[in-house]
């Protein structure tokens, strides 16, 4: 335990991982509460810009981590570890991509007329689920890295600014 170590991210990745949860809190904020709020066209653009945004963000950021991550050494942990791990971390691209993906065709539906029936409603539900989906895969992020904290193996301080792990481990 805490033999091997990870060596810490660059100031840009802590940045871009630490930023992109302000970037999701404000648009969970700055949500729309009911969907009848996009006959506004004001709200309804500003909404596009910010899924636009949002995912110019996140696709950026996928591409830079995947990139500062091969260059990161393995850890030396069970297959099943390394597997859960990067099930949740493309789960919450996947999910976090599909919520303004829905939320996209969520403001086309309303700008082009459908302003109720099955196919709104569904997806409607599906923005919902990848929503909720998104904020449970973040759980179990924040739960593997407290397990990391508690192993001392270093992947905590590679990319928290706080509380670092103590190096004599």
């Amino acid at each position: 335990m805490g033999a091997q170590r990870v060596r810490s991210y660059s100031l840009m990745a802590k940045f871009m991982h630490w930023a992109f949860i302000g970037v999701f809190v404000f648009g969970v904020i700055n949500q729309v509460d009911e969907v009848e709020e996009l006959e506004s066209f004001t709200l309804l653009m500003t909404e596009v810009s910010f899924a636009i945004v949002f995912l110019s963000l996140l696709l950026f950021r996928f591409v830079y981590m995947r990139s500062a991550r091969a260059a990161m050494p393995q850890l030396d942990m069970p297959k099943s570890l390394i597997l859960l791990s990067q099930i949740v971390h493309l789960g919450m691209y996947a999910s976090l991509a599909l919520i303004a993906i829905t939320g996209l065709i969520i403001g086309g539906l309303y700008y082009f007329g459908v302003k109720d029936g099955l196919v709104l409603e569904a997806i409607l539900l599906s923005h919902e689920i990848f929503f909720w989906t998104s904020v449970n895969l973040m759980g179990l992020h924040i739960a593997g890295a407290i397990y990391h904290r508690l192993q001392g193996d270093g992947v905590w301080s590679a990319m928290v600014p706080i509380m670092k792990e103590d190096p004599d481990k």
